[in-house]
């Protein structure tokens, strides 16, 4: 992970950051699938969308703000990306994007592929873990293969 004067005042919740610690606090919730140029990118255990992610900065900042012009457009780019590659491998009817951290300060968006043909919140906003679908390790490699394939 990234490190600058911008980190330093989250530098002791860096220490269990999922994105920045990796280890077990990013296992709690993800599977890293691999890292592009600003940012790294995590499969979402929870897959009752099929093919969510996330796509988490290589800084460790709290707003798209602290990011300099350069830096903000590599890491669009980056969600542009995955996003091209979602649609490529799983052909979403649309993608969801959302980013919050409210209790976690680390810029990260959620990728979340939505299906009209499937009535889990199509029309409505996505729940940020719904503890609904969890797939096995295999299945798991394998979709991260596949999006990773097509990056």
């Amino acid at each position: 992970m990234k490190t600058d004067d911008r980190c330093l005042p989250y530098a002791e919740e860096m220490k269990t950051c999922g994105y920045c610690a990796e280890g077990e606090y990013l296992a709690a919730f993800g599977i890293k699938i691999c890292e592009l140029d600003a940012t790294k990118l995590y499969l979402f255990k929870e897959q009752s969308h099929r093919g969510r992610v996330i796509v988490a900065s290589k800084l460790h900042v709290s707003e798209i703000t602290a990011l300099s012009d350069e830096e903000r457009n590599a890491f669009f780019a980056d969600v542009n990306r995955v996003a091209k590659a979602l649609h490529a491998v799983f052909n979403p009817t649309k993608v969801n994007y959302g980013a919050y951290g409210d209790t976690g300060h680390h810029l990260h968006f959620h990728l979340v592929p939505k299906y009209a043909g499937d009535e889990f919140e199509w029309g409505g906003v996505f729940a940020m873990n719904p503890k609904r679908k969890f797939l096995s390790d295999s299945e798991y490699a394998e979709l991260a293969a596949k999006i990773k394939s097509a990056l």
